[in-house]
């Protein structure tokens, strides 16, 4: 690429984040008016030597490279101020002694690097004002260095080695700026700071301070502003910092300060303090006197109320208080009057409430009580609780109530008196009297109305002259005075015949007589006839004639010009259009030969000629699937590769190639790319074809360089990791341009960074793109071309790269791709039509407040379902089980179902399906008069037959669709319209079907084991017996008791209120095992007995039965099966509150409704959000599927809940929990019988 010139006239550039190890762009050379330098993170191992040719280099930055030395080239930049050299890895030997020879250096940064000592030439840099020798190993500050440096004003020596200052320190009466952090300074005495009196910064944390090493008197420090003393253990505030009456800011955090003096309000100017992680048990009560202060930290310390002053209020302008960690169990109300406020950290306290006026701070911002867990969080001001602020619904507790029929709260106060206003009263008399008055004008002005109507005012009075009429708006035009001699010859129309012109380059050319009535298709004419009328004076007829292939600006010219012919002729007929093939005779008969079309054109058009662009192909990878990033790759077969997705962009056609392995998100992104990319830059002419791997049209095989040789595409396992983007900004002032590097905050380009006044150059390596702002300077958007140019070149990059310019407002898609959230899509309300309008109004505000959202929370507001008596469920056990005929079950083994063996029944595997065919006698119900008949004559019971089909929650849907094809139909063909079919889940049975199980219903995790013989079951392995551990329970009614099998033995399981079986395996033939039935102390009893009848049934041979009490455990085989001792629950206190509550949207708006007592597991639907009251706590469940609205109104509504049952249970308060799904608590998990995995379902 051609030089552009510019070089010599940038003045400053940033290369930051380029890779110059391999070799550093010649082109620096040419920057010869070089004034600063910018090569931060560039890799550089070593100083090339084109920088020592740049003899006006002033300030250069080397940030974090492997620099190892500083050679000689630095030596030769007579005009260098400042040397930055931080993060690299020189040693002593690394640093040049000319370099400190420089007269004009100023600033010398070599922090964090590997130096051992200060530079012994340092010295000599009489000049230097900014010294960092931070983070090396040097031990020793030489007593010579400060001979010479006395101007320095920075100054920073932290994290080496230190044990000592030199005494020549006390020359620097100029130092503004002393960091010595993190030194041994042992045998420092400090007595040089009381002579610095320009010193306004003073760090010295972790430097071993004690009270007798730090000096005893600062009084000549005046302008210190800013001291840190943090970690030093001190036991108390040296005496000499009470005197600072400047101070702004200071640390005294990380030592063992018991208490504050009451000198404090010295420190009238004091904005920040830091007094964490000490030993505080109170604060001075003349902490007010600190009006400045805006930041207090007192974390980790033994605060406590009393240790907060109550007039801490006073402190207005204060605006974060962080107390962390500290033993406070309220703060005082004094500290909710600090106006500015912001943020209160009080995490870790013992916090039990906190002053209603919190919430009435108007800047408060974050408030952090975590962990503190005996918090109430005063209730919300009434008149700051929005009601609709979520979607138009009002939560308030008294709305919600009226909308579910029930009766608002009553108010807790009573209500006060009105009082007379007798200032009120007054001003309601006048406003009455002056409405009557009004009145009274009013009328007399109707009255003088109607006079006037009728002609009663006009009497006696002169007549008004009538106005004279304007004149029209035609009489006062005046034809402008134009000069028509560069258009038309000065004779044209004095002699009578016919004259023509033709259009060419917008002007009439007069025609040839011979060539007058030839008129080409593309070309357009003016023709005139020129005549002596009966006054013997001459007269005119003008004509344009359009050619049917004219082009626009020929049509329009000879329109304008046959106006302007009749203008200078003075005539008064009009300009008359004809256009070909629809001439009229009058027009025809001027031509005595008649009138030829002649194919073509003969002038030239006045407009430009619009060339077809040329497009150049350009292959694009497509990487991610939230935001998708377009980086150009070369136009070659090798390329693609079957993980990704690739754009071809060929102009008018766009090719996306998908490979096989590639995201599916990324392939539907990638065409939403191409869409936008045809409809903005195309104007929606292009055509867009997608193909997958194996596809391909061989026009995409010619423009990527044909298909591969062995027509395979390989997949590459190497990482991709696109080059972080690098955007510059383009400076021109005098005689000089700048190229600086704009900020990327995470390297995330967002277009907010674009500034419209300025121009911009985007290097992503692959790409490089010109940003020209809409206010731009022409000359800015000239050097910027010009300077991507020479970046263009300067930087290593593929040969494939190009240059883009890119316009405000009509950038190129790939451009917008590169910047995080630059979406195009315009958000529109489509429920805002013009019908709409016309029938709602206008107004948002007005429809909001007609509209109101449509909810349901009246589940929230019912009493709990009361449990069922056990009397009511034994008889209703009895009646149902009387009515059964007769049951028939089935399993499903294989693909067909078998019948269940009677030792079977009632025993259920969540791995399986089961068919029950229940046989019922319905009794006849009798005419009136007709009960006392014989049973002789009675008629017989009908019967009804319902197939109940149970499906365990680990069973796949295919033994549905199996029953459904098969056995269904018999039964069908069998018993006709008698027949009912119930599908029923795990642990969501109803009640007649578990009543014919008599309270013993047993469900095991997994299979069913095979038996042997059975069809289509293969004979497993046989597989080493686990300790099995099954909990006895009954939800809501005794019918509702069942057996299920826990997933893991575990004593955090056990409750004193249930019953348990525990089997233990052996390793042994002759005893495969022991059982434990343990009983809880608070049990019941005939639960206790079922049990033991349980384990006698599932472990009837060569097992041992035992019944043990809680308190009796065997230690050897119990506590050991069961996985070791571990604290349990010894009440079942949340089976007498246990609710749990559906947030859904599917009925079309917010409902809220309530599962029955005998809820599970499988009842927390992953698409909504489950509240769950155990009595203590109320839950917030939220699915993985569930939408943010339901989240927002579910949150609400559990808040209203809370406050209902806070007045119905005044004496239980209930707090408020996240449960995220697979994250659930012990304290949730108890609510739900046999607690497991999820039910996952297939994807």
């Amino acid at each position: 690429m051609a030089s552009t010139g510019v070089l010599p006239f940038v003045r400053g550039i940033d290369l930051t984040g380029n890779d110059f190890k391999g070799s550093f762009p010649a082109q620096m050379q040419d920057m010869t008016g070089l004034r600063w330098l910018r090569l931060s993170s560039t890799g550089l191992e070593k100083l090339p030597a084109a920088l020592g040719k740049l003899n006006k280099l002033e300030d250069l930055t080397l940030v974090r490279n492997q620099l190892q030395s500083l050679g000689n080239e630095l030596a030769n930049l007579p005009s260098l101020h400042m040397v930055n050299c931080r993060y690299n890895k020189l040693t002593d030997a690394g640093v040049p002694k000319k370099l400190f020879g420089l007269q004009d250096l100023s600033i010398v940064d070599l922090s964090h690097n590997n130096l051992r000592e200060v530079p012994p030439e340092l010295e000599n840099a009489k000049s230097v004002l900014v010294l960092n020798l931070s983070h090396n190993e040097i031990e020793m500050i030489p007593n010579q260095l400060f001979i010479n440096l006395t101007e320095v004003v920075y100054v920073d020596f932290s994290n080496n080695n230190l044990e000592m200052l030199p005494p020549q320190m006390r020359r620097l009466t100029s130092l503004e700026t002393l960091i010595l952090d993190n030194n041994p300074l042992i045998h420092a005495q400090l007595r040089q700071l009381p002579v610095l009196t320009a010193l306004q910064t003073l760090h010295m944390r972790n430097t071993q301070r004690t009270l007798t090493n730090f000096p005893t008197s600062l009084d000549t420090l005046i302008n210190l502003q800013d001291v840190d003393l943090s970690d030093n253990a001190l036991q108390r505030v040296p005496e000499a910092l009470y005197k600072l009456s400047s101070l702004k800011r200071l640390n005294l955090s990380d030592n063992e300060i018991t208490e504050l003096s009451l000198m404090i309000d010295v420190w009238v100017k004091l904005e920040t303090l830091n007094l964490s992680r000490n030993k505080l048990k109170a604060l001075p009560t003349s902490i007010h006197k600190l009006t400045s202060l805006r930041k207090l930290y007192l974390n980790v310390n033994l605060l406590d109320f009393e240790g907060i002053p109550a007039n801490i209020g006073k402190l207005h302008n204060l605006e974060i208080f962080s107390a962390a960690k500290n033993n406070l169990e309220m703060i005082p109300e004094g500290l909710c009057r600090c106006g500015k406020l912001k943020k209160l950290i009080l995490n870790n306290n013992r916090l039990i409430t906190l002053p209603d006026i919190l919430h009435l701070l108007p800047s408060l911002e974050t408030v952090d009580v975590r962990e503190n867990p005996d918090l109430v969080m005063p209730p919300k001001p009434t008149e700051l609780q929005k009601g609709n602020e979520y979607y138009n619904i009002d939560f308030s507790l008294n709305t919600q109530l009226q909308l579910a029929g029930a009766a608002p709260v009553p108010s807790t106060g009573n209500t006060p008196p009105t009082k007379s206003d007798p200032v009120a009263r007054k001003l309601r008399l006048r406003r009455r009297r002056d409405g009557q008055e009004s009145e009274k004008v009013l009328k007399g002005m109707r009255d003088v109305a109607k006079d006037k109507a009728q002609g009663k005012t006009g009497k006696g009075q002169d007549e008004e002259k009538e106005p004279v009429k304007p004149k029209r708006w035609d009489e006062n035009l005046r034809r402008p005075h134009l000069d028509y001699s560069e258009i038309f010859e000065e004779d044209v129309g004095q002699i009578p015949g016919i004259s023509c012109w033709e259009i060419e380059n917008f002007l009439p050319n007069l025609v040839e007589e011979g060539l007058i009535g030839k008129f080409y298709e593309g070309d357009c004419y003016i023709i005139l006839k020129t005549f002596i009328d009966d006054t013997s004076s001459l007269s005119w007829n003008i004509w344009y004639w359009i050619g049917e292939k004219a082009t626009l600006d020929k049509k329009a010219c000879a329109a304008i010009h046959a106006v302007n012919l009749r203008n200078l002729l003075g005539a008064n007929c009009r300009s008359i259009r004809q256009d070909m093939n629809d001439e009229d005779d009058e027009f025809l008969n001027l031509f005595d030969n008649g009138v030829s079309y002649i194919e073509g054109g003969r002038t030239v058009s006045g407009f430009f000629t619009v060339e077809d662009y040329e497009y150049e192909a350009k292959m694009y990878r497509a990487t991610g699937t939230q935001s998708v990033h377009m980086e150009r790759v070369p136009n070659s077969p090798d390329t693609l590769d079957k993980r990704h997705v690739f754009l071809l962009d060929a102009g008018m056609r766009l090719f996306i190639w998908t490979g096989k392995k590639s995201n599916l998100v990324t392939r539907t992104k990638s065409r939403l790319i191409a869409e936008k990319i045809n409809k903005n830059e195309r104007k929606g002419n292009a055509e867009i074809e997608v193909f997958p791997h194996g596809q391909e049209t061989m026009e995409f095989w010619k423009l990527i360089g044909g298909p591969p040789a062995n027509m395979s595409i390989k997949e590459t396992s190497k990482v991709i990791e696109l080059p972080h983007p690098k955007l510059y900004r383009v400076g021109l002032g005098k005689g000089y341009l700048e190229l600086p590097q704009v900020h990327i905050p995470g390297h995330r380009l967002v277009s907010s960074l674009l500034e419209t006044k300025c121009v911009y150059i985007l290097d992503c390596i692959s790409d490089v793109f010109v940003w020209i702002g809409k206010k731009s300077t022409r000359l800015v958007r000239a050097a910027a071309l010009k300077l991507s140019q020479e970046l263009h070149a300067m930087i290593p990059r593929p040969k494939y790269t190009s240059i883009t310019r890119c316009l405000e407002g009509t950038e190129p898609q790939i451009f917008k791709t590169k910047f995080i959230g630059w979406d195009d899509v315009i958000p529109v309300d489509y429920t805002r039509t013009a019908e709409s309008v016309i029938r709602r109004g206008a107004d948002m505000k007005v429809i909001m407040e007609r509209d109101k959202m449509q909810t349901d929370l009246s589940a929230l507001f019912m009493p709990r379902q009361p449990t069922m008596p056990a009397g009511e469920a034994e008889q209703l056990m009895a009646d149902w089980n009387e009515d059964l005929d007769g049951m028939e079950s089935f399993v499903l083994e294989g693909k067909k179902f078998v019948r269940l063996p009677d030792e079977e029944l009632g025993l259920f595997h969540s791995g399986d399906c089961y068919v029950f065919l229940c046989r019922y006698w319905v009794p006849v119900e009798l005419p009136e008069g007709e009960e006392d008949m014989d049973e002789e004559d009675l008629p017989e019971d009908e019967y009804k037959c319902i197939v109940y089909f149970w499906q365990g929650r680990h069973a796949s849907n295919m033994g549905w669709l199996t029953f459904t094809f098969s056995l269904q139909k018999k039964f069908e063909a069998l018993f006709g319209d008698k027949l009912e079919v119930v599908r029923q889940q795990q642990q969501q049975e109803n009640l007649k079907f578990l009543s014919h199980f008599k309270r013993k219903f047993i469900i095991r995790i997994g299979k069913r084991p095979s038996r042997a013989g059975s069809p289509g079951q293969v004979q497993p392995v046989t597989k080493k017996p686990t300790t099995e551990f099954f909990q006895l329970r009954a939800n809501g009614s005794l019918i509702a008791t069942r057996c299920v099998q826990l997933l893991k033995p575990d004593a955090s399981l056990l409750n004193s209120c249930f019953t348990y079986i525990l089997m233990v395996p052996f390793d042994s033939d002759d005893l495969k095992g022991i059982c434990y039935v343990w009983v809880g102390s608070k049990a019941d009893h005939s639960e206790a007995q079922i049990a033991e009848e349980i384990a006698y049934r599932m472990y009837k041979d060569n097992y041992t039965i035992q019944m043990i009490n809680e308190g009796e455990e065997p230690e050897n085989f119990f506590w050991v099966g069961i996985g070791g001792k571990k604290p349990y629950d010894k009440d079942s206190e949340f089976m007498n509150f246990a609710r749990l509550f559906r947030c859904s949207n599917e009925k079309g708006y917010f409902a809220v409704s309530e599962k029955c007592a005998d809820f599970c597991q499988d009842d927390l639907a992953d698409d909504d959000v489950m509240i769950l009251d155990n009595g203590e706590q109320v839950f917030l469940w939220v699915g993985k599927k569930t939408s943010d609205v339901e989240i927002k109104l579910a949150f609400k509504s559990a808040q209203v809940y809370i406050q209902h049952i806070r007045n119905k249970q005044p004496e239980r308060p209930r707090k408020l929990l996240l449960a995220m799904k697979y994250k659930e608590n012990r304290k949730f998990t108890k609510c739900f019988h046999g607690w497991g995995k999820y039910k996952e379902v297939p994807k």
